[in-house]
């Protein structure tokens, strides 16, 4: 009993911690100036005069403003320009602020100083004992930092350089790793307005003392003035320190959207990634050489991968870089290309999509098109639009999949009715064209390798007898091995003529195509979401969504692949999700299914299950995801259950995840579990990166760990770093399909590499 107390007792002290306090107030906003209190997702409270500010919270000023902020216990003055932001961050010994972008004036005060003062940017650190001086951080990954008075000391964090900066004089540092101190001319501080120092007001009591004098005094000059207008007229007091109405503010609900993403800072303008390695590609083991060069200029990016491989004997794999044969190999090469963030007005990311989520997940939740990468290198566009209360997004997991016979393709369009009434209700569309496009096709002759006796010849595909030669290479005078010479051409011996000597040849069956086999999917859901409240240390939203998928009937030409039609519901009715203290999100759903329908089913392996394979003898079955996912009564089928997920995090030590079903029907029971821990490595000594996931959806019993299912899916990655900025990455992933017999083999892929970070 003690401990749980004990326990409590922790929790409510480390609550208090997070939003202690108030360390600051905005003592001058004018114009576009806004907050994102800690917990928040964006910049949803207009600043004003007097505000409170608490540590985590982070201030931007737009385009057109300015703002100053003073410490309560210094008595710190920070000015703010046009196009800045940063976040405030105190702990017991340092005051540090995190400037993303922009220019800040700074006045550090000495006296009543307990803290050290520190600026940090995406590139440097300034550490501060008590000056006045300007920090400029442009988008382009340039630091400036420029003394008027007193002495402070600039930090490179690419490479370690530091220099000391005093009155007229300046540093500039830049992501290159470059940190240089120079003169600074008159003319480049920036311009300094003057602001008044804050007065911390009287303190509400002793306002209400006054106040009741002053309706003493009025009353007896006015006895005949009803004593309701009195305490009406005293109620305002423009000095208050913080306002009912501001109180409202803080607590005022932000708008949902259920897939909103965060303001992302700027990033570097450029970074260099070096991999040194193994990795198995068709069943080959190859050295790798890799480079990942990346480059940001404002909202635009792009990101490289150069890699080469060599086998045992050191021969180079050409087929990656035959793109004179191949032009769509130059695209393998770019990693993505990208223009803004998903809360801009438009943007657009070209190449490797990852944690791809429609709506709420009934449809899609998590998708990765890099799950077979490197062997497999798919070229995804996901792109979208904000404008005022509606916003829409479109996806395709991989354009070269158009040339055979579809990719997959995600579209949602949201819509919120007003800030007073924030409900947002979305549509979305999720269809997969063929899902044949699974099968890997080296050579694009439009017949799958596994299917295809030539998986690197275009032009040859069958070998009946099995000799290394094409039925329809005119070398092979024996196409079915029976012994018997099929043909002699003129030429071919001296003397011979055109003779056909075995009428009775027997060829190997045209193997399947994906020009004329399809296998689609679709699938459609409505989403509306409404935020109860949200709080810094509590927000509670609900929601629902309803989703149907549809999987035609299909049959190929000859006849190999039956797949009958199904087609299912599921309703979210409702769905909740809350907040606790910024660090624990729960989110819980109950949930109906009828027909053959399953939640999230394309997800993060989908992949890897969109169609599979399986030798049985000399025989290839084909199943989609919903021929092992669905029985043949399934359409009939209807379950109930609940949903659950979780996400913590550990103090910044660690973050976890965990998500669970269970739906129940008359005659079976369906489950799903997923898990992921993420540790920061930061506090790891010598350990750059560490995760591991698992994931097993609709099963019987997905903790059956000895028993795996072709829904199995389980990775980690975890980086050793040797010295600073070279690590040895060890990648592993690890998935199951039946050999043919019933038994589950694990197919596992792994890449050791040494990464470099520039």
């Amino acid at each position: 009993m003690f401990k749980k107390y004990f326990l409590i007792l922790s929790i409510s002290i480390f609550t208090s911690q997070l939003n202690g306090d108030v360390i600051a107030r905005l003592i001058k906003a004018e114009g576009d100036v806004t907050l994102k209190r800690m917990g928040t997702d964006s910049f949803s409270e207009k600043a004003k005069l007097g505000a409170a500010i608490q540590n985590g919270d982070e201030i931007k000023v737009g385009e057109i403003g300015f703002g100053a902020v003073m410490y309560l216990d210094d008595k710190t003055i920070l000015k703010i320009r046009e196009n800045t932001k940063f976040g405030f961050m105190d702990t017991k010994n340092t005051r540090t602020v995190n400037l993303a972008y922009g220019t800040l004036l700074n006045n550090v005060k000495k006296q009543d100083r307990t803290k050290s003062f520190r600026i940090q940017t995406p590139v440097s650190v300034a550490s501060v004992k008590g000056t006045e001086f300007a920090a400029i951080v442009s988008n382009a990954g340039v630091d400036q930092f420029i003394c008027k008075e007193g002495l402070f000391e600039v930090l490179n964090m690419v490479s370690g350089e530091t220099v000391s900066v005093a009155a007229g004089q300046k540093a500039v540092s830049n992501a290159m790793g470059s940190l240089i101190q120079a003169p600074a001319s008159p003319g480049e501080y920036p311009e300094d307005p003057e602001v008044e120092e804050y007065q911390e007001p009287v303190e509400p009591e002793v306002i209400e003392e006054e106040v009741e004098l002053e309706e003493a005094s009025e009353s007896q000059e006015s006895p005949e003035q009803p004593e309701q207008e009195e305490s009406l007229e005293t109620e305002e007091s423009p000095e208050e320190p913080e306002t009912l109405e501001d109180s409202i503010e803080e607590t005022e609900p932000e708008i949902p959207k259920a897939t909103e993403k965060a303001d992302s800072a700027p990033v570097k303008p450029f970074g260099m990634g070096m991999g040194i390695g193994s990795v198995t590609i068709d069943g080959v083991l190859y050295n790798q050489l890799a480079l990942r060069p990346e480059i940001n200029i404002g909202k635009i990016g792009f990101g490289l991968d150069l890699v080469l491989y060599l086998d045992f004997e050191g021969n180079i794999r050409t087929e990656d870089w035959d793109i004179a044969e191949n032009p769509s190999k130059l695209l393998d090469k770019i990693l993505y290309i990208k223009y803004g963030q998903k809360s801009d007005p438009l943007w657009f990311k070209y190449g490797n999509i990852e944690g791809m989520t429609l709506g709420y997940g009934g449809l899609m939740n998590g998708y990765s098109n890099m799950m077979e990468f490197p062997s497999v290198r798919r070229t995804g566009l996901n792109t979208g639009f904000n404008i005022g209360p509606v916003g829409g997004e479109l996806f395709f997991s991989n354009l070269k999949d158009f040339s055979r016979g579809g990719t997959l393709t995600g579209l949602r369009a949201a819509y919120t009715v007003s800030d007073d009434f924030p409900l947002t209700i979305g549509f979305n569309v999720v269809s997969d064209l063929n899902m044949f496009s699974g099968l890997k096709d080296g050579d694009d002759d439009s017949y799958p390798d596994i299917f295809d006796d030539f998986p690197d010849n275009k032009i040859y595909w069958n070998d009946t007898d099995g000799d290394g030669l094409a039925d329809n290479d005119s070398a092979d005078i024996d196409v079915d091995g029976d012994g018997l010479t099929d043909i002699l051409y003129p030429n071919q011996y001296p003397g011979a003529d055109t003779l056909y000597l075995d009428t009775s040849i027997t060829l190997k069956a045209t193997p399947f195509s994906l020009e004329n086999n399809k296998a689609s999917a679709l699938g459609y859901s409505f989403d509306i979401g409404y935020p109860v409240f949200s709080g810094k240390l509590f927000s509670l939203g609900l929601y629902s969504e309803f989703n149907s998928l549809n999987f035609p009937a299909s049959v190929t030409e000859d006849s190999t692949f039956n797949r009958m039609k199904r087609s299912g519901t599921g309703i979210t009715v409702p769905g909740v999700h809350a907040s606790f203290f910024s660090i624990l999100d729960v989110t819980v759903e109950y949930r109906i299914v009828n027909g053959s329908f399953v939640p999230s089913f394309f997800d993060q392996s989908y992949d890897l299950t969109r169609v599979i394979t399986t030798t049985v003898g000399d025989s290839t079955i084909l199943r989609t995801k919903d021929m092992f996912t669905f029985d043949e009564n399934s359409n009939d089928f209807s379950s109930a259950g609940i949903f659950g997920s979780a996400s913590l995090n550990l103090f910044n030590l660690a973050s976890f995840s965990a998500s669970y079903a269970n739906m129940v029907a008359e005659s079976d029971t369906i489950k799903s579990f997923s898990a992921f821990i993420n540790l920061n490595a930061e506090n790891i000594p010598k350990v750059s990166s560490a995760m591991a996931y698992f994931q097993r959806n609709n099963d019987s019993n997905p903790f059956d760990f000895e028993n795996p299912s072709e829904n199995t899916i389980m990775g980690y990655r975890v980086g050793y770093e040797l010295s600073e900025g070279v690590s040895l990455i060890w990648d592993f992933r690890q998935y199951y399909r039946d050999d043919g017999t019933g038994k589950m083999e694990p197919v596992k892929q792994t890449t050791i590499e040494t990464s470099f970070n520039f």
